[in-house]
């Protein structure tokens, strides 16, 4: 059995993809700021390096070699760009670019060593569109495309895949606050956006990772696959 770790993997699109996983035969920890009654569910705050270490070295202590790693930990922000601070867009840089950097990092040990991983990373689809009010999480995610191509082009001799799902409007706690807070506008409106005619779920966008876990997938690197509906193509 493979041993996979899900960042974020506490609640919504991370909790999703942690149990497909486990569904799919996978031994699974997560990471996550807050406590889980999942089962190898450690806290850790990715943005903290030596919290990651401890955590991982954690997890390979029960587990063994980490040859899975999905990056699903993020933070948005809803904020008019002149009124950020530069320690606002550092806090959310922070998490969702550089957690996503200490995380591969310390898990690419492992892989390089069994010549096989796989590293999913979960973007967004306001990379494609742009999305008002978010300049740092739209900076951060459209930087995780672009870490995932290269490193796709540098470890894919060694047998590591890296990819990424970019989740269009998916229903999910981090989506209802915003709404709640007025910063999504009409959710109907929304919908009748979308060609599918439905918000996604957080277990859209655990499928496409297991697809790109999966044998199936191994000539696949490099690659954004966004699940949204049919909104951004």
């Amino acid at each position: 059995m493979k041993n996979a770790v899900v960042t974020g993997g506490g609640s919504g699109i991370g909790r999703a993809i942690a149990d497909r996983l486990r569904a799919d035969g996978y031994n699974v920890a997560t990471l996550d700021l807050n406590p889980s009654d999942t089962q190898n569910a450690f806290i850790a705050n990715v943005t903290d390096r030596a919290a990651v270490d401890e955590a991982l070295a954690g997890i390979r202590s029960q587990l063994g070699p980490i040859s899975i790693l999905v990056n699903a930990a993020g933070l948005d922000s809803f904020r008019r760009f002149s009124d950020t601070t530069f320690e606002q867009w550092q806090r959310v840089i922070d998490v969702n670019l550089n957690g996503t950097f200490h995380c591969i990092q310390a898990v690419l040990p492992d892989m390089v060593e069994a010549g096989w991983g796989r590293i999913v990373n979960i973007s967004s689809s306001s990379t494609h569109s742009g999305q008002p009010f978010m300049a740092p999480y739209v900076a951060a995610k459209s930087a995780v495309n672009g870490l995932t191509k290269s490193l796709a082009l540098e470890y894919g001799p060694m047998g590591i895949t890296v990819n990424a799902v970019p989740p269009g409007f998916i229903d999910t706690p981090m989506l209802r606050k915003a709404e709640g807070r007025g910063f999504l506008g009409d959710t109907d409106k929304q919908i009748e956006q979308t060609p599918v005619r439905r918000m996604g779920k957080p277990e859209d966008i655990a499928a496409a990772c297991a697809f790109f876990i999966s044998e199936e997938a191994s000539y696949i690197t490099g690659q954004i696959l966004g699940v949204n509906g049919g909104r951004n193509t």
